[in-house]
C-alpha cells in the first residue's frame, strides 16, 4: 500500500512538471557567453539548470557566473513593484501612475528652480544598446541637462581616449579573438583573464600550444600569469615606466619596424629624443622590474612576426591610465604589430557591454554612433535627427565620480540611477555615500534595493536579463542580440519601457515612440550611420543569422568589420600617433610614504561580478567566496605579525576597512591585494581617494598607499 501510494505521487509529480528555456546571454562579463536556462516547474518547486550555446565566440563554454547567473533573476528579493520611502525609512509599494506623477513634478519643480542641469542621470555599462541609446536621448532631449554620465567610466576610460587619441577610433579589440591564437607573441597588460573572463582563456591556451610566448605584467603572479614564460611583477602604479623602459630597450637594441614606422606614423623625433634621454637601469629600478627580463621582453615581443598586446583594469585603472595606455600603444605601433592576422592591441572590457554602453550616448562628452558633443557636425546630425534646435542639445558634462561630487557642492539636486551602485563602485566610498543622502530627489532603477538604492526616494523595479531583449556589443566590437522570452514578475520593465515611459511623463513622448527594443534598435543604426561606431547596416534578422556582426557596419550588404586598420589609421591621413610619455605622473600619482609603506591594488574573483548585488544573492557563488579579503606576502605579514585567517585592519588616508588575510607568495613585498565585491566594512574603495586621470577622469584604483595590522576586536565592558 505505502509503495503504490508513492508511486502514486512520483506518477503526479511527473504528470505536473512543466519545463520552460529561455534562451539568452550571461549578463555579466564582456565575452557575452550565451546559453539556455532551464526552468523545471513542479507542484510545490521549481528548479533550474543552465547550458551552454555553441557559437563563434564562446563555443558554447560558461563559467561558474554564467552557470548560476539564474540565481538572481528569480531571487525573493527581487523588487515586483515601484516603491517609495516612507518618513519612517520604510518603502511602500506604489502604482506606476503615481511613481511616474512623482518623478515628473519632481524634476520639472527642481529645474524650475534650480535650472535644468540640476538633473544627473548615471547610467550604466550593463544595460544594452537600445538602453544606452534612450537613456542619452532621455538625458539631452527629455530632461536637457548635460550631466550624464555612467559606471563604464571606471572600465575602460583611460583605454578609451588613449585609442581615440593614437588610433582615431577606440574599439575594445582591433581585431577578432580568433585571431589570438594565430600571434606569435602575446603581452598582457594588468588583465587577470582567467579570473575575469575566464572562458576566453582557451584562445591562450591555443596560442601556447601553438608556440606562442606569453608575457605579463602584474604585480601578482595570478592565475593568468602562472601561464606566463615571462611575467614582470611590476610596482603598482608604474606601467607607463615600465613601457618606457621597454621602448628604449627596443631603440637601444635597434628593433623599431623602421618601414612601418615612417608608413603609418607620426611624431617618432619627438619619442625618439625622449628614449635617448631615459636611463634604462634606473627606470626599470623605479618599475621594480630587472633589466634583463626588460630586454628579454622586448628581443622576443620584436622579433615574432605577429604579436598582440592586450591591456585591462591594471594598467587602465591609474590616475595617469590615459598615457600608460598610449605608451602600450607605442610599443604596438614601433614594432608593427597591428592591423594584420595574429596582430593588434586590445582592452579586455570589464562589464558585459562596457564597449556598447559608451557608443552611443551615455558617456559625458559622447554622442550616438560614436560621435562628440563637442564636434559642431556631429552636433548638427544628431540635433536634426532627433528634431530639435541644435542650440537645445546640451554640451559636455562631467564623469561619474565628479557628479556625484556636483551633487555635494549642491549643483545637481536630483539624479536618475540606472543599474549601477556608486556607494560601492565608485572612489573615496565614504564621501558618495554622504553625497547621496543631500539629493533633494533620487530616483533608482534596479532589480534589488542594492547599497546605493537605499538611499533613494522611489525605486523602479527592473526586468532582469532573461526578461530584457537587446543588443550587446562584446570586447570584440561583435554586436549580439539578447533574447529575452521570460515574462518579467509583478509589474516590473524593461529598462528601454521604463525611460520611455519616463519621457511621456517629462513631456518628451514623441520622442519615444517605440513599442520594442527592436524598435529602438532601428532608430539606434540610423542615428549612428556615417559615425565611428556605425551600426546602420545591422538588423535584429542578421544578427540573428549571422551570429552577430561587427561594427562598422554601414551598410546591410556590408560583411562587417573584424579587424581594422588594416589600410590606415582614422586620423588624418591615416597615421596614428606616437607620444612621449613620462614616466611619472607627478601631479597624480601616489606613493608609499613612511606612514602609508604599502601599495594597494584591487580587482576580480572568478565567482563574484562587479558589486557583487546579483553573485552575492546566488547561494553557490557567494558559497565559493563569502567574505572579502586582503593578499599578502608571507614575509610582508611577519613584518606586521599578521598570520593566516586573521582579521586585518587595512587604512589609507581615504578610510579603513576590515578584511581577512590570505598569505601568498604571488605577490610583490610591497603590494597588497583586495577584492572590490564587498560593501560596508568591506568596500575596499572606502580606501581610493578621488583623485583622476587628467584626460580619462578615471580614478586611480591600482595604487593607493595603505597601512596594515592586525585588528583588535573592541573590549566589551564587564557585566554587572
Amino acid at each position: 500500500m505505502k509503495h503504490s501510494l508513492l508511486h502514486y505521487y512520483r506518477e503526479k509529480q511527473k504528470q505536473s512538471e512543466v519545463e520552460n528555456v529561455y534562451e539568452t546571454q550571461c549578463p555579466f562579463c564582456s565575452m557575452q557567453c550565451k546559453k539556455k536556462v532551464i526552468e523545471q516547474s513542479f507542484v510545490t518547486r521549481k528548479q533550474y539548470k543552465t547550458e551552454g550555446v555553441d557559437n563563434p565566440v564562446t563555443k558554447g563554454r560558461l563559467c561558474m557566473k554564467g552557470m548560476n547567473a539564474y540565481a538572481h533573476a528569480v531571487h525573493e528579493d527581487r523588487l515586483m513593484h515601484p516603491v517609495r520611502k516612507q518618513p519612517d525609512g520604510s518603502w511602500k509599494e506604489v502604482s506606476w501612475e503615481e511613481a511616474l506623477e512623482l518623478v515628473r513634478d519632481q524634476f520639472q519643480t527642481l529645474q524650475k528652480q534650480h535650472g535644468t542641469d540640476s538633473i544627473g542621470v548615471y547610467g550604466s555599462a550593463s544595460i544594452t544598446n537600445e538602453e544606452s541609446y534612450l537613456l542619452g536621448k532621455l538625458a539631452r532631449v527629455a530632461l536637457k541637462t548635460k550631466y550624464i554620465d555612467y559606471n563604464g567610466r571606471f572600465c575602460m576610460s583611460s583605454a578609451a581616449t588613449a585609442s581615440k587619441a593614437v588610433l582615431g577610433i577606440d574599439r575594445g579589440l582591433t581585431n577578432a579573438l580568433a585571431d589570438i591564437p594565430k600571434a606569435e607573441v602575446l603581452l598582457l597588460s594588468g588583465t587577470n583573464i582567467a579570473s575575469c573572463q575566464p572562458v576566453m582563456m582557451p584562445y591562450l591556451e591555443e596560442a601556447k600550444a601553438n608556440g606562442a610566448f606569453i608575457i605579463v605584467i602584474d604585480p601578482r603572479k595570478t592565475e593568468t600569469a602562472a601561464i606566463a614564460d615571462l611575467h614582470l611583477a611590476v610596482t603598482p602604479g608604474r606601467d607607463a615606466a615600465l613601457t618606457n623602459a621597454l621602448l628604449a630597450s627596443l631603440e637601444r637594441q635597434g628593433l623599431v619596424n623602421e618601414a612601418f614606422v615612417k608608413e603609418r606614423t607620426e611624431g617618432w623625433d619627438e619619442l625618439q629624443a625622449h628614449l635617448q634621454t631615459i636611463s634604462l637601469k634606473e627606470t626599470a629600478d623605479y618599475a621594480g622590474v630587472n633589466v634583463q627580463d626588460i630586454e628579454d621582453a622586448v628581443r622576443i615581443f620584436a622579433g615574432a612576426d605577429t604579436g598582440m598586446v592586450l591591456t585591462a583594469r591594471g594598467v587602465e585603472q591609474q590616475t595617469d591610465g590615459h598615457m600608460a595606455v598610449r605608451n602600450l600603444l607605442n610599443l604596438v605601433l614601433l614594432t608593427g604589430k597591428i592591423g594584420r592576422e595574429g596582430c593588434g592591441y586590445g582592452a579586455v572590457t570589464g562589464q558585459g557591454n562596457g564597449q556598447g554602453g559608451r557608443e552611443h550616448g551615455q558617456k559625458a562628452d559622447q554622442l550616438p554612433g560614436y560621435r562628440m558633443i563637442d564636434n559642431p557636425e556631429d552636433r548638427k546630425h544628431i540635433a536634426e535627427f532627433w528634431g530639435i534646435p541644435e542650440p537645445e542639445l546640451p554640451g559636455r558634462g562631467v564623469s561619474a565620480y565628479e557628479m556625484l561630487e556636483k551633487v555635494k557642492d549642491r549643483e545637481i539636486r536630483a539624479m536618475l540611477l540606472v543599474c549601477s551602485n556608486p556607494v560601492v563602485s565608485n572612489p573615496n566610498a565614504s564621501f558618495i555615500k554622504d553625497s547621496l543622502q543631500t539629493l533633494d530627489f533620487f530616483v533608482a532603477v534596479d532589480l534589488f534595493i542594492s547599497e546605493s538604492a537605499q538611499y533613494a526616494d522611489l525605486i523602479l523595479p527592473a526586468a532582469s536579463y532573461l526578461e530584457d531583449e537587446g543588443t550587446m556589443t562584446n570586447l570584440e566590437g561583435r554586436v549580439t542580440l539578447r533574447e529575452a522570452s521570460k515574462k518579467p514578475p509583478g509589474s516590473s520593465k524593461p529598462d528601454w519601457k521604463i525611460i520611455c515611459e519616463l519621457a511621456e511623463a517629462l513631456g518628451a513622448g514623441a520622442h519615444f515612440p517605440f513599442r520594442s527594443a527592436e524598435d529602438v534598435f532601428n532608430e539606434l543604426r540610423h542615428a549612428s550611420r556615417g559615425g565611428a561606431a556605425d551600426y546602420y547596416g545591422m538588423t535584429y534578422e542578421r544578427i540573428r543569422r549571422e551570429e552577430g556582426l561587427f561594427w562598422p557596419c554601414p551598410a546591410l550588404d556590408h560583411p562587417g568589420t573584424p579587424r581594422l586598420f588594416a589600410e590606415g589609421f582614422a586620423r588624418p591621413e591615416g597615421r596614428a600617433l606616437l607620444t612621449a610619455v613620462e614616466s611619472e605622473a607627478a601631479q597624480t600619482t601616489s606613493k608609499p610614504t613612511e606612514t602609508y609603506p604599502l601599495l594597494l591594488t584591487t580587482g576580480r574573483v572568478m565567482a563574484h561580478y562587479l558589486t557583487g548585488v546579483q553573485t552575492r544573492r546566488s547561494t553557490k557563488l557567494a558559497a565559493r567566496l563569502y567574505e572579502s579579503f586582503i593578499e599578502l606576502h608571507p614575509a610582508t605579514a611577519e613584518a606586521y605579525a599578521i598570520a593566516e585567517g586573521d582579521l586585518v585592519d587595512v587604512t589609507s588616508e581615504a578610510g579603513a576597512i576590515i578584511v581577512r588575510a590570505q598569505l601568498t607568495p604571488d605577490i610583490r613585498r610591497d603590494t597588497v591585494f583586495v577584492p572590490f565585491h564587498w560593501a560596508e566594512h568591506q568596500n575596499v574603495n572606502k580606501l581610493i581617494p578621488g583623485k583622476l586621470d587628467p584626460v580619462s577622469r578615471m580614478p586611480g584604483y591600482k595604487s593607493t598607499p595603505v597601512t596594515i595590522k592586525r585588528h583588535e576586536p573592541a573590549l566589551q565592558p564587564a557585566q554587572t
